[in-house]
């Protein structure tokens, strides 16, 4: 019964698309988009060579963890959100959040951020191994947060997967989310073209 109130209480639950920079998370928002559902976004953010397809963002996400005003998220429920990993266990405990994470091998990740960072004419902060051990240590915290805080529910989907098995992704992600979707839709919304950084790229290099 306790759990029933909370649930009536918080409302719809917020979708979010989470995961590490580079991980495949404005696929995973225009995939959800093909479907059907309501994105939360600005534009303020457009596509560029790293993301031809956009970015799919809000600006107000990146104050989460620097403001106590969060009102915003209430109108969320129901519509989907990208909130970058770090920032997750900043949303405020009182909604309820399914969480679409991605995950990406992590020198593909490193190598992707490195791209981007080198067009803005920007350095990387930190050695590669330096990242990747912070990375490592930061998802594992995240994983943690998700499994054990009640208002969070999480569904892992790994990147490679979705662009060679897009279909089958696309079922385990409307499922996740209660079903309704247009699974075929969302599929199709996968552009494996975009596939940048292949780990056996990056090795045989």
């Amino acid at each position: 019964m306790l759990e029933l109130w909370r649930r009536v209480r918080a409302g719809r639950p917020v979708v979010v698309v989470s995961g590490l920079p580079r991980s495949g998370t404005s696929m995973a928002m225009k995939m959800l988009a093909a479907a059907g559902l309501e994105l939360v976004t600005d534009e303020v953010r457009t596509a560029d060579e790293d993301n031809p397809k956009g970015y799919f963002e809000d600006e107000r996400v990146k104050d989460l963890a620097g403001t106590t005003d969060r009102r915003w998220v209430a109108t969320a429920r129901g519509k989907v959100i990208k909130v970058v990993s770090s920032l997750l266990l900043y949303l405020p405990p009182q909604y309820r959040y399914r969480v679409v994470f991605m995950r990406r091998d992590l020198d593909e990740v490193l190598a992707s951020q490195a791209k981007m960072l080198e067009r803005r004419g920007e350095g990387a902060a930190g050695g590669d191994e330096e990242l990747r051990d912070s990375y490592v240590q930061h998802l594992e915290k995240v994983a943690f947060q998700l499994r054990y805080r009640p208002n969070f529910e999480a569904l892992y989907v790994d990147h490679r997967d979705v662009l060679e098995h897009p279909e089958a992704q696309a079922r385990r992600i409307a499922d996740f989310l209660g079903g309704g979707l247009d699974v075929a839709r969302m599929a199709e919304a996968v552009d494996p073209n975009l596939y940048r950084n292949r780990r056996e790229d990056l090795v045989s290099s």
